[in-house]
């Protein structure tokens, strides 16, 4: 994936949003719900209902960028829609990106060295 900086801000819109929504709808949606600047260079991220659909909106400086990605199996944690926003970093927007549970990070088993 083509990533935004390490210090970048990730907001996540807690609940569900409609996945038929392209740029120009969550960018609404940012500007409305999540009360930021769409072209400020945070991520913004947006679960579907069934949960295992996720998209990602980001400004890289030219244009807006949309990643938009379906799990085969599973679904991506999220907090509730009570929570309103929730603010992540960058490590953390990797593991929901790769749908760990970023809210409980842990190892399955710990890390081997490579010889």
């Amino acid at each position: 994936m083509i990533a935004p900086g390490a210090n970048v801000r990730v907001y996540l819109a807690c609940g569900v949003t409609d996945m038929r929504k392209g740029i120009d709808g969550l960018m609404a949606l940012v500007q409305s719900s999540l009360r930021q600047r769409p072209a400020s260079g945070s991520v913004f991220a947006f679960r579907g209902r069934r949960g295992d659909r996720i998209k990602l909106l980001f400004w890289d400086g030219q244009g807006f960028c949309l990643y938009y990605k379906v799990l085969e199996k599973g679904r991506f944690p999220w907090p509730s829609a009570t929570d309103g926003t929730a603010r992540l970093t960058a490590a953390q927007l990797s593991m929901l990106w790769e749908g760990i549970d970023w809210r409980r990070p842990s190892w399955t088993s710990a890390p081997t060295r490579v010889a």
